[in-house]
């Protein structure tokens, strides 16, 4: 998203630069200094003061800085009137996990309060150390203001997301949403009707299990499953399930052509997933879980069907039903393309882009009168 949001920047003639840093960094660094860059970088101050000197932005977008870039990146900006922009791509704020999920459900325990609880519970990589330096970052820049007050806007991608960011503290005037975009290449849709499709990592949050019982009660349909990840093994076994492995962005829309539907049987709060935008865009209609923003991006009998996550009885009747209605595929799909063109299009997001920026910028100019 970041390289396309890039992209379609200097395609309206705006100059980017850009600043990164690698988790190869992390390789051999000592575990006191790792953490302390977490918490303060001075790497980060002493490259962006250099960039924003030289470059002299109207705006920064950020999108991630844990591990190493760190919080230090909004002071830097601050102390320079430049204003922050930042796309909320997970729930890395609230949430020591990222993703409200523990045991393969959805858990809120931590929304609202430091997530403390995080570290008893090893949420971050399995680790109570490496938790417990994430959470320490939260709790120092909560209490020193970072969040609430050196970010300009934040973007949640869609507001199911945006209303989780405001119950978790984050200030609602602040808080605006874009979705993620794609530019699609114009394809023709042969659809089979009997053939589904996954796209994603093979991961447990992902809904892989509930997805392969799924197919195991239909077993005239294939399930076509396109990516890789820790349960690939799952996969083994089920007549119906052809893996795919991992394919370029130009053979997965090939592949989603001749789709009946697209499969997301998540069991955690998706942000906003590129996948169901690229199915929207090529008229593929998307039978999703029941939570989250899924509920809210897909238009259940209309841009697609939900069913009750985790559960692949309910997953394989709405497989059976798609089967057996193919005039109402086909609408589903052409409505999937209609939201696609009023929503999710390049143009449509530049011009969202750049309102925010704009925001963004007036407040700040605004605070220098």
């Amino acid at each position: 998203m970041v390289e396309s949001e890039i992209a379609l920047l200097r395609a309206y003639g705006h100059e980017v630069a850009t600043y990164t840093r690698s988790n190869d960094e992390v390789e051999g660094m000592p575990s006191l200094s790792l953490a302390r860059q977490v918490l303060w970088s001075d790497v980060t101050i002493r490259d962006l003061v250099t960039l924003i000197e030289r470059f002299r932005p109207d705006v920064i977008h950020v999108h991630n800085t844990f591990p190493l870039i760190s919080p230090s990146l909004y002071w830097v900006a601050a102390r320079h009137g430049v204003p922050v922009v930042q796309t909320l791509h997970n729930f890395r704020l609230l949430c020591a996990q990222a993703m409200f999920l523990r045991n393969d459900a959805v858990c809120e325990d931590c929304l609202g309060r430091l997530p403390w609880l995080g570290v008893a519970r090893r949420c971050y990589r399995s680790s109570r150390a490496q938790s417990a330096v994430l959470v320490a970052m939260l709790g120092v820049h909560r209490a020193l203001g970072t969040y609430r007050q050196k970010v300009t806007r934040y973007i949640a991608l869609n507001d199911f997301c945006r209303d989780k960011f405001i119950a978790g503290g984050l200030p609602a005037e602040r808080v605006m949403v874009k979705p993620n975009f794609v530019d699609v290449p114009p394809l023709v849709r042969r659809p089979v009707t009997s053939r589904f499709l996954f796209v994603g990592r093979l991961s447990p949050e992902k809904g892989v299990k509930t997805l392969v019982a799924a197919a195991a009660q239909v077993p005239d349909a294939v399930f076509e499953v396109v990516g890789d990840g820790p349960e690939a093994a799952e996969l083994a076994g089920v007549a119906n399930v052809e893996r795919r492995g991992l394919l370029s962005l130009d053979a997965v829309m090939q592949t989603m052509t001749g789709a009946a539907c697209l499969v997301m049987p998540s069991l955690w709060y998706e942000n906003f997933p590129r996948t169901l935008v690229e199915a929207f865009a090529l008229g593929l209609p998307v039978i999703a879980s029941r939570l989250g923003a899924l509920a809210e991006l897909v238009r259940d009998g209309e841009t697609g069907l939900l069913f009750t996550p985790g559960d692949p009885a309910d997953l394989a009747a709405k497989v059976r039903g798609a089967m057996a209605n193919p005039d109402a595929l086909r609408r589903m799909g052409e409505s999937a393309r209609r939201e696609y063109e009023a929503k999710y299009t390049p143009g449509v997001s530049y011009r969202q882009l750049m309102d925010i920026y704009q925001d963004a910028i007036d407040e700040v100019r605004g605070r220098g009168h």
